[in-house]
Order: C-alpha cells, then sequence, then structure tokens
C-alpha cells in the first residue's frame, strides 16, 4: 500500500466511521474519536477483505463495492465497541 492509499484510506475511514455510527439503531455510547478510529480500521479490514472475496478495489472510479464491505465491516466494528464500552459501567 503506497502513502497515498494509507491517506485516503484514513480519510474514508473518517467518512464510513461517522456513517456507520448513524446507521446503527439506537444510541452509542462511545465518544466520536473511537467511532472514527473504528472507522479506519475498518478501512484497512474491508480492503483486504474485498480484496479476498475478488472485489476490485484499483479502478480508475469510485469502487463501491469496496466502499460497501468496508461500511459493513465499521458498523459492525461500531456495534461490537459500543457494546464492549457501554457495558463499562459509564454513568451519568
Amino acid at each position: 500500500m503506497t502513502i497515498t492509499g494509507i491517506f485516503s484510506a484514513i480519510i474514508i475511514g473518517l467518512i464510513v466511521g461517522v456513517l456507520a455510527r448513524a446507521i446503527l439503531p439506537g444510541r452509542q455510547n462511545i465518544p466520536i474519536w473511537l467511532t472514527i478510529v473504528v472507522g479506519i480500521v475498518a478501512a484497512f479490514v474491508g480492503t483486504a477483505l474485498a480484496r479476498a472475496l475478488g472485489i476490485p478495489t484499483a479502478t480508475s472510479g469510485i469502487d463501491w463495492m469496496e466502499l460497501i464491505v468496508q461500511l459493513v465491516v465499521a458498523v459492525v466494528g461500531v456495534a461490537l465497541v459500543s457494546g464492549a464500552f457501554g457495558r463499562r459501567g459509564l454513568t451519568r
């Protein structure tokens, strides 16, 4: 992966993380910075998973299928982190 690919994965991860949080129903009891970190990790994992599934990730346009895989990974990641983080006993 090139430097450009890493920077684009970080930017896409920011967007994917926020979208994942918006898609999930209910309230996620995690800070926004953690949502963004999950989105960035999901961008890298989603790209690897898309490649493993045979989805082309190096096209001349927007890779919609890769973005969908990244979004699904981010939604699952935010749900898991929200469930684990919410159980730590944060009270208001």
